[in-house]
């Protein structure tokens, strides 16, 4: 038999990628692995952009350190010393109501005496206790409706706005806040879940978690995993996967020039890009073959230190507002590295899914846009003195009708073939910690399947 080229094969180097390649050398160090990337570049939908001492996030700004996963990453990675940290418990974040930021408490207690919405409102959450659940699996904002009243759609807007950049008309709550769906399918109501939760959860509460990124931006986590592989040995670039084939012992990858053969494949790329190379390999079409994705363009924005920016984390402005601009991070105030001394640097949200073509605007147009937009809400008394448009290739996946499906086909075709592995961009989330979370699961999957190789009489659990 022929020697497979590698134990494990993974294709995509963006964070699942390599969060995989990270987790499975930091429990197994001999592990014979091999990570595929198309791009010239580790990282995926991860960029950060350096210019005239400003610091910008092409994709996700940071991840809350609140999960286990993410931290051991960072710790393999040699980036302990590298983390910075904005503590939500010290950073409020605003949300625009009536063409003015208002301030949002983080506690929930703080949230209901706070003047954001009328007592009858207030008084109009507490119905969720005796609301039925509604049929089938509803979008976002007709579970919010029902369960707590029209009165705090705004803010669930501004929620999925700022995570997704979509629009909660489509998004589906089944896929965006499965555990919330899941309390209200067994208790019949989130209060009531919540509360039953809480008692039965022996653990401390740990208080609130710190928005963490790097203080050479985001794009340091997957050049830092990536550094951990030896190239061309454990890592090509420029080297995409064309065709898969199940072989008696694994899988066949073709590429461009390479034919390798592996015991375990991975295939961690976003979602779009999966689907048409494990659709051939399937036993039945999966739900849907392309799901929507949001793109979006971020406008950093340079000012002096005469501009009045607030305390805190930045604002989202809900689409009853009718604003240009989704929201806008307060990126210097969370990280001051991000500007240079004597300024501050705003990174605002153009696009989403509701207004692509917003994205068709030159970078001259965004910029003015943006900014005549957010002064009306900021005493900015200067013009800016630096922007830059960054135009992401990489969209965010929506999740939307047909999207649980799409994850029951995902978990068929896994349970069919033990030795396949699917994550990536949109698979069970987009957050950087859902990514991770998955990243760990494939990674597990494959520890336990070769450890029950070695000992068939007993399987251990592999933990950190």
């Amino acid at each position: 038999m022929t020697k497979p080229s590698a134990d494990v094969l993974i294709i995509g180097a963006g964070l699942s990628g390599l969060a995989v390649a990270t987790f499975l050398k930091h429990k197994q160090p001999d592990i014979s692995l091999l990570v595929l990337e198309q791009d010239d570049h580790p990282g995926g939908a991860i960029h950060s952009h350096l210019e005239e001492g400003y610091l910008a996030e092409g994709g996700a700004h940071g991840f809350f350190d609140n999960c286990l996963e993410s931290r051991v990453l960072v710790h393999e990675a040699g980036l302990d010393q590298d983390v910075e940290k904005a503590p939500l418990a010290e950073f409020v974040r605003y949300i625009c109501l009536e063409s003015r930021l208002q301030c949002i408490p983080q506690q929930p207690g703080k949230i209901l005496k706070a003047p954001l919405l009328p007592l009858s409102a207030k008084l109009r959450v507490l119905a969720d206790l005796w609301k039925k659940p509604l049929p089938d699996s509803p979008s976002v904002a007709k579970w919010v409706e029902h369960r707590f009243g029209k009165a705090v759609l705004p803010f669930a807007d501004a929620v999925f706005t700022g995570t997704y950049a979509g629009d909660i008309e489509r998004l589906q709550i089944e896929a965006v806040m499965p555990s919330m769906y899941a309390l209200e399918q067994q208790h019949g109501s989130v209060i009531r879940g919540l509360i039953k939760k809480r008692r039965s959860n022996k653990e401390k509460t740990k208080g609130l978690p710190a928005m963490t990124s790097f203080s050479s931006g985001m794009e340091r986590l997957p050049q830092a995993m990536a550094a951990g592989l030896t190239l061309n040995r454990e890592i090509m670039y420029r080297t995409a996967a064309k065709t898969l084939t199940r072989t008696e012992s694994g899988w066949l990858v073709r590429t461009g020039q390479l034919e390798l053969s592996c015991n375990h494949l991975v295939i961690a790329l976003p979602v779009n890009s999966c689907l048409p190379l494990v659709t051939e390999i399937a036993h039945r079409t999966p739900p849907l073959n392309h799901i929507p994705e949001a793109r979006l363009a971020t406008v950093a924005l340079g000012f002096s230190k005469n501009a009045e920016i607030p305390p805190g984390f930045g604002y989202l402005a809900p689409e009853q507002e009718q604003r240009f601009t989704l929201g806008a991070l307060f990126s210097s105030q969370m990280f001051p590295g991000r500007a240079p001394q004597g300024h501050v640097l705003l990174e605002a949200l153009v696009g989403g899914r509701r207004h692509p073509q917003r994205l068709e605007r030159s970078d001259d147009e965004l910029t003015d846009r943006v900014y005549q937009d957010i002064k009306q809400l900021i005493n900015l008394p200067d013009p800016p003195v630096f922007g830059r448009v960054l135009r992401p290739k990489h969209g965010i996946p929506q999740l939307e009708q047909g999207y649980p499906a799409l994850l029951k086909w995902r978990t068929e075709l896994q349970d069919s073939y033990s030795n396949l592995h699917l994550c990536g961009f949109g698979w069970q989330g987009i957050g950087i910690n859902d990514m991770h979370k998955e990243a760990w699961k494939m990674a597990k999957r494959i520890l336990i399947d070769a450890q029950q190789e070695e000992d068939s009489q007993e399987v251990k659990g592999v933990y950190f």
